[in-house]
């Protein structure tokens, strides 16, 4: 009884151990194909999607539109309150607030003089809400760059173990390491460099929007300043 359990056994064994591991294809497996190139579009994507997440908080912070802010530094204005003005846009904090805290040190002198000052802080403004944006660009248009690197590094790898064996008997297996990598690095630095591509280009079309109401605040401030007093 015991030596049919043991036969039973070394079947089962020998079965096992003739029978091809199958590996499933994943994210991972990919990755690590790849070899060190995978790496450091890993940390290109990282990167990424950080600048992506804090430049676009910082956007839409600067996109908040009170719709009180103008008609009361208006009020102030015509009231002589000039320091309340002051005090209020500093309490706001945000881009158009700070432009227009600026015009109003300018008080007095020529509207060229507050148009130009309003406009220097402006494009400040501007160059720090595209902090980062040219990093994103860069991965973008360097992550497939990367990634046709890994694939020429990958077919040098295949053809110097073709040459290794010529005369002798080549296994798909013995190539399929450089092949991987050829491949695997291409996908993935077209991923990153995609993702990346439509990140910047949306980070931008925000910053235009955020633009466009810097100037239309500006515009009411200016008005302002020539209305007639009532």
């Amino acid at each position: 009884m015991n030596f049919l359990l043991i036969l039973q056994a070394a079947s089962a064994v020998a079965t096992s151990a003739s029978e091809p591991v199958q590996t499933e294809m994943n994210l991972w497996t990919m990755a690590k194909y790849g070899g060190p190139i995978m790496i450091i579009l890993a940390v290109m994507f990282a990167l990424a999607v950080y600048l992506f997440i804090e430049r676009l908080i910082t956007i839409n912070q600067a996109s908040k539109d009170d719709p009180y802010f103008m008609q009361r530094i208006k009020d102030y204005i015509y009231e002589g309150k000039i320091d309340a003005a002051t005090k209020l846009c500093r309490d706001t904090n945000t881009p158009i607030a700070r432009m227009i805290e600026k015009g109003i040190t300018r008080l007095g002198r020529p509207m060229s003089d507050v148009m130009i000052t309003i406009e220097n802080v402006g494009n400040l403004e501007v160059a720090k809400l595209e902090k980062g944006l040219s990093v994103i660009a860069s991965i973008s248009g360097g992550a497939p760059m990367l990634g046709f690197l890994g694939t020429v590094t990958g077919m040098v790898t295949t053809f110097f173990t073709m040459s290794q064996k010529a005369g002798g008997n080549i296994l798909l297996g013995d190539l399929s390491v450089g092949m991987y990598q050829a491949m695997v690095t291409t996908i993935g630095g077209l991923i990153v460099g995609i993702l990346a591509y439509f990140a910047y280009n949306y980070l931008v079309s925000r910053v235009d929007s955020v633009v466009k109401i810097l100037e239309s605040k500006t515009m009411e401030f200016l008005d302002l300043l020539n209305e007639p007093v009532k």
